[in-house]
């Protein structure tokens, strides 16, 4: 059977793959019911709770690049919504890398966010290295 993969199903394939890195690495997750939550989902470190958003990443320019707000059509106009208060972190799984990146809200872009794969060898607060957002068990 041939698949058409759309944009659903390569979020649900995201949400699916960063759960399975949190369950492994020992945290309680809580998915809320419904669609109409700014978070996919509840993590649990054992001293307070996290509202999380699930996003997909992929490499552009040596970068994993990921939206940081929604993007709906109301009366024929974009209209853009952050995610400002409404969440603790973004979770980003990135096919391209295998890797699954924990990005809090307040270090990420307004529109987008780019994670440098690769060392620009400059140090300027701008420039996010992928290697300092790969979720390696630990919830920072």
């Amino acid at each position: 059977m041939s698949a058409t993969v759309n944009s659903k199903d390569t979020g649900d394939e995201s949400e699916v793959a960063i759960l399975q890195a949190l369950i492994s690495a020992g945290y309680s997750v809580s998915i809320p019911f419904g669609d109409n939550d700014k978070y996919d989902l509840v993590v649990d470190d054992g001293e307070s709770f996290q509202r999380v958003q699930c996003k997909t990443g992929w490499l552009e320019d040596e970068c994993v690049r990921f939206k940081t707000c929604s993007k709906t059509t109301a009366n024929g106009e974009v209209v853009r919504v952050d995610y400002e208060d409404e969440i603790e972190a973004f979770a980003v799984r990135c096919k391209d890398t295998g890797k699954v990146y924990w990005v809090p809200e307040e270090e990420a872009g307004q529109k987008n966010t780019y994670l440098r794969v690769v060392d620009p060898k400059i140090d300027h607060p701008s420039v996010n290295l992928a290697t300092e957002y790969e979720f390696d068990g630990e919830i920072p």
